[in-house]
């Protein structure tokens, strides 16, 4: 089968896509190549283009899930139910989400990263954990084996305290992280005339006041002479 320039990203998918199922399973089983098989039965969208069925994705593919409709994502050593309603990015050895909520069953220390806070297990054992952030609160529930929450330190912090904060969900057990008290708001953008150096706004200034009243006395017309053109 070949494929001209002229082949459309999701042919070219579909066509990956089944190669890997041919494949299957020992495309998981292979080293890491990045990739993943969806499973869908509608109202799945990956990159913005709706999917059904199973296809191949890849390391940085945004997906996202409907209302009523879920998706399974099997990787190697992993599997992740993705929720209805759900914005999950995937990045092969962890996922980024969005919104939503995501079950995860690992036993290759698959994460979830939402915004600055990482969910991981402790160890490779195993271990099945839900993650949810729908309303900016990320929740955290441990169903087999623990996992650990921690705030990562390339954010803004409002205190030093703040740089090094993780703890321990236990089997059994749920977490709770406020994302905007762990991670802070985000900047607003700069003004175009922020940054500007007052002074020469200054001199700038002086100048062009310099300039007006120097026109000012050059071009102000001389006055008329009262006296007769015949007088001397």
């Amino acid at each position: 089968m070949q494929f001209n320039l002229g082949t459309s990203v999701p042919v070219l998918r579909k066509f990956i896509s089944a190669v890997m199922l041919l494949l299957f399973p020992l495309s998981l089983r292979a080293a890491d190549t990045g990739s993943a098989i969806l499973r869908s039965a509608g109202g799945v969208w990956v990159n913005g283009n709706e999917i059904a069925g199973s296809t191949a994705i890849f390391a940085g593919d945004s997906l996202e899930t409907k209302p009523g409709f879920v998706a399974n994502l099997d990787v190697e050593g992993s599997s992740v139910l993705i929720q209805p309603q759900t914005i999950v990015k995937f990045e092969a050895t962890f996922l980024a989400l969005e919104h939503g909520s995501v079950s995860v069953g690992t036993s290759t220390a698959m994460s979830v990263h939402v915004n600055c806070i990482r969910v991981e297990p402790l160890s490779n054992d195993r271990t099945q954990y839900d993650v949810a952030d729908v309303t900016g609160k990320v929740e955290v529930a441990a169903h087999k084996d623990d996992v650990k929450i921690t705030q990562s330190g390339s954010v803004r912090k409002t205190s030093s305290e703040n740089s090094s904060l993780s703890s321990v969900v236990h089997e059994g057990q749920q977490g709770t992280r406020d994302e905007s008290q762990a991670c802070g708001a985000a900047s607003p953008p700069e003004s175009p005339a922020h940054g500007l150096n007052t002074k020469w706004i200054e001199i700038g200034g002086g100048a062009g006041a310099g300039v007006v009243v120097l026109c000012l006395l050059l071009c102000k017309g001389s006055p008329k002479s009262s006296a007769s053109p015949s007088q001397p």
